[in-house]
């Protein structure tokens, strides 16, 4: 039985679902066997929220806040700027997350190392690793300014004690699952613990105006550990992307209250650590093979950047019964859907084949606009069909067998232009955006209104 003035609540580990007694599955998440049981505090709940009233601000009429597009901090790295929206903004909470070694603590390294030569106050605060393992690391990555202070410490009435001593001008948190805060009782890495300690330093952002960024681990499924309501709380969630045996990784904007959340930042790991990779185009299509069948050439937005990406097929005749699908990369259900279209509008017979689809290099995709690509891709691969290497594919695929409409597509003809690609095959609708563009003369551009417009483009 729980003491005097406390009482016993089961939280979901994956959700944070908050439930009076345990439950097998959780009614929020779904999930099976996540319920843990913790002891939470009663008393003063009452004495706390008058204090946080009496404490609050006056109210201020809109038009009598300003804006100050100085407030952003420049991190020296041009791909994190990008996902961030342009820059650090003072007082704000980000949350880092990625597979193990996949470089969320080397990158934020990298950014303490960039603003400390600058003279910024930067203090990083690691609950993992001592100090002669950070140092180890750091050496490798170059050499680092006098401001840099590391405070090797979990508890956070420490922490925030050196906080308010220092008051340094940004601060780095690895690990939110290795803090306590003394005042839950639970043991570090509990639900309620990484939600009161996010709630301490979102305190600390916001009344000190400090820049917090805060590494999260991730668990089997991709998700932050811990419960969804740690990424509600932050103003920033990145996720870093990639096979760990690539070199390459991506840096991708989930959520993002000061800018757009679809900009990727794209890095190659090195011995030195993460580099930009200033033209992730070329680096995605390095090494295509050339006078292969199944291959084809598409364009992507990531928010404000085009990116080509080699689409690759393989479909051969099924030896067993029920056929064989499997895609990577990309949303398998919506390659199912496009050889269902394939077969119904286009008729191509793909009932009796095994069909194979991937995104080369491992970077996934899901923007609708690879659609045709992908079923070109199925086409060339089923006839043996060798697409031209300079053809670069974009459009939307509906049920019925049409192109549809995209956005930005005078942003992906330039840039297909750029790699010296010399024939593109767009939707139709889309050449009214393109109509009076000065687009040379050295890329032709084919416009298809249907996937059978397509097919005899490509035959």
């Amino acid at each position: 039985m729980a003491a005097k003035g406390k009482k016993t609540i089961f939280y979901c580990q994956s959700c944070g679902h908050e439930s009076g007694k345990w439950m097998g599955q959780c009614p929020g998440c779904k999930e099976w066997n996540t319920f843990v049981e913790e002891t939470v505090s009663t008393r003063g709940q009452g004495a706390v929220a008058q204090t946080r009233v009496s404490q609050d601000q006056a109210p201020v009429g809109l038009n009598e806040v300003t804006l100050d597009q100085t407030d952003r901090i420049t991190t020296g790295i041009r791909e994190l700027d990008r996902v961030l929206g342009g820059g650090i903004v003072k007082g704000s909470l980000t949350l880092v997350g990625g597979d193990p070694g996949i470089g969320k603590s080397t990158l934020l390294l990298q950014v303490c190392q960039h603003l400390s030569e600058r003279g910024v106050q930067v203090l990083y605060v690691s609950g993992e690793e001592s100090r002669e393992q950070i140092k180890m690391r750091a050496v490798r990555i170059g050499q680092f300014g006098d401001s840099m202070k590391l405070l090797c410490e979990t508890n956070l009435s420490v922490i925030r004690s050196w906080i308010e001593k220092t008051k340094p001008g940004m601060i780095v948190i690895d690990s939110i699952q290795t803090m306590y805060n003394e005042e839950v009782s639970s043991s570090p890495g509990s639900v309620s613990q990484v939600r009161e300690s996010t709630n301490v330093l979102m305190q600390i952002a916001k009344g000190m105006q400090i820049p917090i960024f805060i590494v999260g681990h991730v668990t089997k499924e991709g998700s932050v550990a811990g419960p969804r309501v740690l990424e509600h709380m932050v103003d920033s969630v990145l996720y870093f992307e990639g096979e760990r045996h690539a070199s390459y990784r991506i840096l991708r904007g989930v959520k993002n209250r000061f800018g757009s959340t679809n900009e990727i930042g794209v890095f190659e790991m090195c011995e030195q650590g993460l580099m930009e990779v200033e033209n992730p185009s070329e680096y995605m299509l390095d090494g295509r093979p050339s006078g292969a069948s199944g291959s084809v050439v598409a364009c992507s937005m990531e928010g404000t950047r085009p990116i080509m990406i080699e689409i690759q097929a393989l479909v051969c005749q099924s030896n067993f019964g029920l056929p064989r699908r499997t895609a990577n990369g990309t949303d398998y259900n919506r390659v199912n859907l496009l050889m269902a279209v394939l077969e119904k509008r286009g008729r191509v017979n793909l009932s009796a084949c095994d069909a194979y689809v991937n995104i080369a290099g491992g970077i996934k995709m899901t923007e609708p606009a690879v659609d045709l690509g992908i079923l070109l891709a199925l086409v060339s691969s089923h006839k043996d069909l060798v697409i031209d290497d300079k053809t670069v594919v974009f459009g939307e695929v509906g049920l019925s067998g049409e192109v549809r409409s995209v956005s930005m597509a005078e942003q992906r003809v330039m840039e297909a232009k750029k790699l010296g690609f010399t024939r593109v095959i767009l939707p139709e609708v889309c050449m009214k955006a393109l109509k009076g563009k000065k687009l040379g003369e050295k890329i032709q551009l084919i416009p298809v209104a249907s996937i059978r417009d397509a097919i005899n483009a490509i035959l």
